[in-house]
């Protein structure tokens, strides 16, 4: 870049608002690490914003935009004795373009690093990607809308996104596995690679170049053979912590899957029921063998969480997280729809190809119900409701140990009258006072227990009479309130 051409860009930027996004001045902070976070945060505006380059300019004082002179000589600094760009080219990655321009605006010596917008894939710096929000620099993980644009920039989904390119075809086959994708799609799994080779890139799971291989995030994600080997996925790989008690205080266990999630599905609901204490032990009057948390219910729930997560959410990860009294099952990204619309609600998820890979997979419902048979199968254990909870950033299902009614507060039983009403809606078309009996398991002569359950249900507006002209509570029939 000439001078003149310095002298141009410089006049351009001073003439910006104090805030813009894609812009940042300093004087002299020449601190490396401080360097590498705004390249990250000033590329991945820059994305956003559709700008092609971001800028960090040193001489210039932020609030004024006034010109000060910088003592920053980039081509002096060494960092562990490299030069500062390749220092910082070495840290970052994808890898960005980034021009460092020293020059003079006016007498005075100025320093403009030019950086490459970030392409669909947010750019990171040491591991972390970073954001600007309005003059601050954040993290990117805080910001998950700000982190879909991104990744969403060009109109691709994140499945399609490529997780690794340029493998030859020994590494290929060391790194998914082929064999489960036949297996689970039932089907014979054929003896020639060739052919396992041709089928993939016909379902557009891997693409072939000229004399390498591209793998896409879909089949990186459900058919890894470990996914810790795509750098770009190795943080979403599914974590089962095991706690001791009822909190967070002491960790017996900690297993981070390795497999993608189909390939890895059936041996992750092993090893959790594997965690999990059986009627024996808690001496409850089910068969001996029946486990305390019906399998299905956990299958569903943890399938769900795997395919509704917020894949562009950088970071984390779906967690099943056991304690002596509940387990949490959560995945990244707040929920599309209501919690309270989670039962008989048509699905909706962010990640269709990978919601419809895991339903020809067998993996979990392909009408959207598997919901709906987590409840009903908590209902059969007669086990408190589960909790549909959203959190920052997060959706958290809790499913609960047994509980007798007594032991059950307010919220408990309001949430089991309410789930236990949507799903009779779906097969009786109402709830009565009578299937709330059943489903708590207790005797006909309670009756006024379960008429105060239901009361408080009704005035917290969750549920509504069937017929409002029936003066008999005895014979009173009830609906969920969005009927």
């Amino acid at each position: 870049m000439s001078q003149n051409e310095l002298t141009e860009l410089v006049d351009e930027l001073r003439t910006l608002p104090t805030e813009v996004e894609w812009v940042e001045f300093k004087v002299n902070n020449e601190n490396p690490d401080e360097i590498g976070e705004y390249i990250s945060a000033l590329a991945n505006s820059s994305c956003i914003l559709d700008k092609p380059y971001g800028y960090l300019v040193f001489g210039i004082e932020n609030e004024t935009h006034a010109v000060i002179g910088t003592l920053f000589d980039p081509r002096a600094r060494k960092v562990n004795g490299q030069e500062i760009e390749s220092w910082l080219l070495t840290f970052l990655d994808p890898h960005t373009d980034l021009e460092i321009i020293p020059g003079l605006y006016k007498g005075k010596k100025v320093v403009v690093i030019k950086i490459s917008a970030a392409l669909n894939i947010p750019i990171k710096f040491k591991g972390e990607d970073y954001i600007r929000v309005g003059s601050y620099k954040k993290r990117l993980k805080d910001f998950p809308e700000k982190a879909r644009k991104i990744w969403m920039k060009d109109g691709k989904a994140f499945e399609d996104l490529i997780a690794i390119e340029g493998v030859d075809r020994a590494t290929l086959l060391e790194l998914i596995d082929m064999d489960s994708y036949f297996r689970l799609m039932k089907i014979n799994v054929p003896e020639s690679n060739d052919y396992k080779i041709e089928q993939f890139i016909l379902k557009k799971l891997i693409y072939k170049n000229e004399n390498s291989y591209s793998i896409t995030n879909l089949c990186a994600l459900l058919l890894a053979k470990d996914i810790t080997g795509f750098t770009k996925l190795s943080r979403k790989a599914v974590r089962v912590i095991i706690y001791e008690g009822k909190d967070k205080a002491k960790t017996i266990r900690e297993q981070v899957g390795k497999k993608g999630f189909a390939a890895g599905f059936e041996g992750l609901i092993d090893f959790i029921n594997n965690q999990l204490p059986s009627n024996e032990e808690i001496e409850k009057a089910f068969r001996k063998e029946v486990r305390m948390y019906p399998e299905i219910a956990i299958r569903e729930i943890v399938a769900n969480a795997l395919i509704h997560q917020d894949l562009t959410i950088t970071g984390t990860s779906p967690m099943i997280e056991i304690y002596e009294d509940r387990i949490e099952i959560s995945n990244p990204g707040s929920p599309l729809i209501d919690t309270l619309r989670f039962i008989d609600s048509p699905p909706i998820s962010r990640n269709e190809k990978l919601a419809s890979m895991m339903k020809r997979m067998y993996i979990c419902e392909e009408r959207g119900s598997g919901i709906d048979k987590a409840i009903k199968a908590a209902e059969e254990y007669q086990l408190p409701a589960p909790l549909f909870r959203k959190d920052d950033n997060f959706t958290r299902v809790v499913l609960f140990a047994p509980r007798s009614l007594r032991q059950m507060d307010s919220k408990d039983k309001i949430r089991a009258c309410y789930q236990h009403c949507c799903l009779q809606h779906i097969v009786n078309g109402f709830m009565t006072n009578t299937s709330l009996r059943e489903r708590f398991g207790i005797k006909d002569e309670n009756y006024s227990t379960i008429s105060r359950v239901i009361k408080e249900t009704l005035e917290e507006g969750l549920i509504k009479d069937y017929d409002p002209q029936n003066k008999s509570r005895k014979n009173s029939r009830y609906i969920p309130y969005y009927v």
